[in-house]
């Protein structure tokens, strides 16, 4: 079903897949896109994620997915900050949809990134699956004006005005660090899942990333990529957390 959520005054396209047997209180999983890859336009980018949004529904969950300000049909242009703003607010909205016994977080590459740290803002958020995450976005700080002209090129920025302050605009690339907010979620169930083949944000991000929470479940996929969205090993083993978070089993912290 596809809905519109809001985000301060931007709009944000979202699709809601509802479990097949309605419980009385779903648990809630809010499901989050990364940053456009390679020469994808930000208008395709999450057009896949309402088929895997229904695939996890099968399992027992209300699912929400939306494309972040700028990608998509959603309005607004990327900013690091506002991204995380629009999560918060998707988060605070998932209650309006119905019952639930609990909100839980999955993101890929910069939305696992934004999960991290929208959980450690959220304190209701009862658990994270950050796939492809990377534990600070410092590259993207030091190259600002690099970034900036690519978000422009596939079209997560169309107002030329826009930022208005790039100093402003940089420095939420330095002050939103997942890898921080990882130790500020603990000890709330985090699921820190990598390919060891990732071109764009190295594995090592994960252990980091899984070191700083201290009790994260850290899974890295050998020879996986880091479009872990179609990896059929990482999409079953983002559905078999779910299934332990749903049911309340909790596995000691392991590596593969």
């Amino acid at each position: 079903m596809e809905v519109e959520l809001r985000s301060g005054g931007f709009r944000l396209a979202g699709y809601v897949a509802h479990p097949p047997v309605a419980e009385t209180r779903s648990p809630v999983l809010v499901l989050c896109h990364g940053y456009p890859s390679g020469a994808l336009p930000a208008e395709a980018t999450g057009r896949s994620y309402p088929a895997l949004a229904d695939r996890i529904a099968n399992e027992g969950w209300r699912v929400i997915t939306f494309t972040f300000r700028g990608c998509g049909t959603s309005t607004g242009d990327f900013s690091l900050g506002g991204w995380l703003d629009d999560l918060l607010a998707v988060i605070d909205q998932a209650a309006e949809l119905g019952e639930t016994r609990g909100v839980w977080l999955a993101g890929f590459g910069t939305g696992g990134g934004l999960c991290i740290s929208a959980a450690a803002r959220r304190p209701e958020v009862a658990g994270v699956a950050a796939l492809g995450a990377p534990a600070d976005y410092s590259d993207w700080a030091r190259h600002p004006r690099r970034l900036l002209q690519h978000a422009r090129d596939i079209g997560a920025i169309t107002d030329p005005a826009f930022p208005a302050a790039l100093d402003l605009w940089t420095r939420q690339l330095r002050d939103i660090k997942p890898v921080d907010d990882a130790a500020l979620m603990a000890p709330r169930s985090l699921l820190v899942l990598h390919g060891s083949d990732d071109e764009s944000v190295p594995s090592f991000d994960a252990r980091v990333l899984g070191d700083a929470h201290g009790s994260a479940e850290l899974r890295i996929i050998s020879g996986a990529a880091h479009d872990l969205r179609h990896d059929p090993r990482a999409v079953a083993i983002l559905l078999g957390w779910l299934d332990r978070e749903r049911h309340g089993s909790r596995p000691s912290p392991v590596e593969t």
